[in-house]
């Protein structure tokens, strides 16, 4: 499999975290890579980060998130992590996501939090960023409810669906 280099960036371009992680799909849209959580365990919005989950990582040239289906080291599925960016700059061997803090976490049942909107808020960035960021994190909230795109799997835990 290819390595790819993931650069996360802050929303002035500026690089603040770098991994690598292993290319599972490549297509002219996106990019979905598996990479395993190499930072300290952390609890966000619910959903427990542990060193060495293993991460499904799928980011987009055409979308203004990227969505991160985690599952811990037995393979047990946590729920989703997913960042509001500018869309990803793929390249040959790298990512490039600018992060604009807005993250929504979507837990195996279906529940769903904002987190970072106070940071949002403060962020420099243009009334057309802010928009577009704005309308990604809704959209990504209709694919939940919906049941719909990376959260499909939201249907066998559905009793209607």
């Amino acid at each position: 499999m290819e390595h790819i280099t993931v650069h996360k960036l802050n929303e002035r371009g500026e690089e603040v975290w770098r991994y690598s992680g292993q290319v599972l799909e490549m297509t002219p849209t996106h990019v979905t890579l598996a990479a395993r959580f190499d930072r300290e365990s952390v609890d966000v919005g619910g959903l427990a980060l542990r060193r060495g989950d293993h991460f499904l990582e799928t980011f987009y040239n055409d979308r203004w998130y990227n969505v991160f289906a985690v599952e811990d080291d037995l393979g047990q599925f946590k729920g989703w992590y997913c960042n509001v960016t500018r869309p990803a700059r793929i390249e040959d061997g790298h990512v490039f996501a600018e992060d604009l803090a807005l993250d929504l976490i979507v837990l195996p049942d279906g529940t769903s939090r904002v987190l970072d909107e106070e940071e949002f808020a403060q962020l420099a960035i243009s009334e057309d960023d802010r928009r577009l960021a704005r309308q990604a994190l809704a959209g990504l909230q209709i694919l939940v409810s919906e049941r719909s795109g990376p959260f499909e799997r939201l249907r066998a835990t559905d009793p209607d669906g």
